[in-house]
């Protein structure tokens, strides 16, 4: 499903004009990616967590040239559904 599909589906079921829900999730998307950016979780009770994680340093190889590389640490960004939202 993609963003304009998931927009018109929200229309339909709730009456509004299509670009009165665009602007709805689009500003909770960027909500969410602002919360998560600045090192918090977001949790959305019924659908799921989007947690920040920590990878550690790390070497990898690049098989191409034959030489091994370091990782930094770096943060990701993972989402944990809820039990609700399991299939």
């Amino acid at each position: 499903m993609t963003k304009a599909e998931l927009v018109n589906e929200i229309a339909l079921q709730t009456g509004y004009d299509r670009t009165t829900i665009l602007n709805i999730v689009e500003a909770q998307m960027e909500a969410i990616k602002q919360k998560v950016a600045s090192g918090e979780n977001v949790y959305l009770r019924g659908f799921g967590s989007f947690i920040t994680k920590i990878r550690k340093e790390k070497i990898a190889r690049n098989i191409t040239k034959q030489i091994s590389v370091v990782v930094p640490e770096h943060k990701i960004v993972s989402f944990k559904p809820s039990p609700a939202f399991k299939l």
